[in-house]
């Protein structure tokens, strides 16, 4: 990756950082702290990565993104609307009445969203059927996956890793968004899932893992995953919850967060300043 390249994609994190708290400032609530974690990832992924065509969503050979933890929709929705999808007007009705941002991604009500997710592991379930079913029909494009460090409890997510290598599904990239918490608590404390990258290995995954907030680092974790052939890959991101986002960053409970309109002001002019300086 070159310099440029790097900054650009550091620059369009900076701005979905900024549109998605303008979303979080709007509502006055929501999933802060898990919405915020990926967004590096999903610079590189619409900045970069994806081959996708904002002006026809529903195109045959585009890439897929299933976002199995649905809650971190509000990052989705910047994600596009920076990308031209739908106008970033529309993202300040966010889980409002009539909206078409609903708090969990719905793929019948949010243009640019693949799939409808929210119910832990089922992301992994559909994702794994999108990968194969573009297979099956001989089409050259990938499937991108994130699930939730604390979305790893559910067995669906290690039935659908064991079929997946059985498949070798090398069209198929996931991410585990490795926060280190959950709803209630720290992973380690509600349900200690040890290494997820060796769990993965174990499954038969190519694994590796990065620092989830160095866009260089995903974007050739990526590049390394494309070229592996034979089986699927997960690329385990090391995260920090709430992550550019100093209120949601410094509490203890993040994951869904009643925000004050002075902490989501203060916040929305320091990310202001972060997209100016870079």
């Amino acid at each position: 990756m070159n310099e440029k390249m790097k900054k650009e994609l550091e620059k369009f994190a900076a701005r979905i950082r900024l549109e998605t708290m303008k979303e979080f400032r709007a509502l006055g609530f929501g999933h802060v702290g898990g919405s915020m974690s990926i967004i590096d990832t999903l610079a590189v992924l619409y900045g970069e990565v994806m081959n996708i065509d904002p002006e026809a969503p529903r195109w045959d050979d585009r890439d897929w993104l299933v976002v199995s933890k649905g809650h971190a929709g509000p990052a989705v929705y910047a994600t596009l609307a920076l990308k031209g999808y739908f106008p970033l007007e529309e993202l300040l009705t966010l889980n409002k009445p009539g909206t078409n941002l609903p708090s969990h991604c719905d793929r019948n009500k949010t243009v640019g969203i693949d799939m409808t997710t929210g119910s832990l592991g089922q992301g992994v379930s559909t994702a794994i059927g999108a990968a194969l079913g573009n297979r099956l029909d001989k089409k050259a494009n990938y499937t991108y996956l994130i699930i939730g460090d604390g979305e790893c409890d559910e067995g669906q997510v290690w039935e659908g890793a064991l079929f997946a290598a059985h498949q070798k599904l090398d069209n198929l990239i996931a991410f585990v968004d490795e926060n280190k918490k959950q709803l209630d608590g720290y992973t380690k404390d509600v349900n200690d899932l040890g290494d997820i990258k060796a769990k993965f290995e174990s499954f038969h995954w190519h694994a590796q893992r990065v620092d989830g907030a160095d866009v260089e680092q995903i974007y050739n974790a990526i590049q390394e995953a494309k070229n592996t052939k034979g089986k699927p890959s997960v690329i385990v991101l090391d995260t920090i919850k709430g992550k550019g986002c100093y209120f949601a960053e410094n509490a203890e409970a993040n994951h869904h967060m009643v925000i004050e309109a002075s902490q989501a002001d203060k916040a929305i002019e320091e990310l202001e300043r972060k997209v100016v300086e870079l």
